[in-house]
């Protein structure tokens, strides 16, 4: 599989001399769900926004190819616009035929289950709609390269799952390259194809997990003793991390 993202080596040290990432070489093929996990403040989401072309590395080399979605943790829907036309922002912002826009934007709301929502406003969302709001108007674009920074991270844990189990079906369907960000092993362990381990600032690559478990995955694989022991062969490589 060809990569669509490729760090080889990168660091970046901030004008101030902070030191935020450290050697860091990641890559991200065609089809691959790729998670990073490591203590608070290593560099995880500088890694993104150096992925995304946000901020440039200061050592090292960077290549991505085609184009490259950002999900955050904020949804960051505009309130006065509803879903439909929240979803459809980017594709009107391009200027793209507005029949095909209705084609891309209904094709995508059917597909993270909000076509019946598809004229609400945000503000009758809850959070986890909000989220595969923001998550279907990334998928619009169809873009090679996810971008993951925490995402679920402010919902509760039952609404988390859930979001996982459908992002999963996502990635499944569509095939799409993704960088996760998270703090949760299991997270990581459930979506991914590949897991790293960042160390400390400055962050650096110190450990890698293939995850070999077969898509599609059930639910109740969180709970089978073969996921428990890569994720606390995992949790080893964090507690390493931190020291």
């Amino acid at each position: 599989m060809s990569a669509v993202f490729t760090s080889d080596s990168c660091g970046l040290t901030y004008p101030d001399g902070t030191q935020a990432l450290l050697n860091t070489s990641v890559s991200v093929a065609a089809g691959e769900f790729v998670s990073i996990v490591g203590p608070s403040g290593c560099g995880k989401s500088t890694l993104l926004r150096m992925a995304s072309g946000l901020i440039a590395q200061t050592s090292g080399a960077l290549s991505r190819t085609g184009t490259v979605q950002f999900v955050f943790q904020d949804s960051t829907l505009l309130p006065w616009r509803t879903v439909r036309k929240n979803v459809a922002l980017n594709l009107e912002l391009q200027k793209i035929d507005q029949q095909i826009i209705e084609e891309r934007t209904t094709a995508v709301l059917d597909l993270v289950g909000l076509l019946d929502s598809a004229e609400k406003l945000p503000r009758q969302l809850s959070g986890g709609m909000k989220m595969r709001c923001s998550l279907a108007r990334s998928l619009v674009l169809q873009p090679n390269l996810f971008l993951f920074d925490e995402p679920f991270a402010a919902l509760d844990e039952i609404t988390r799952e859930h979001l996982n189990d459908e992002l999963l079906h996502l990635f499944q369907n569509q095939h799409f390259a993704s960088l996760f960000i998270t703090h949760s092993i299991q997270e990581a362990v459930f979506l991914s194809t590949r897991v790293l381990v960042m160390s400390a600032r400055p962050g650096r690559i110190i450990a890698e997990h293939a995850i070999d478990f077969p898509y599609p995955r059930h639910p109740d694989i969180r709970y089978q003793s073969d996921f428990a022991e890569i994720c606390g062969k995992i949790s080893a490589d964090l507690k390493v991390a931190h020291s």
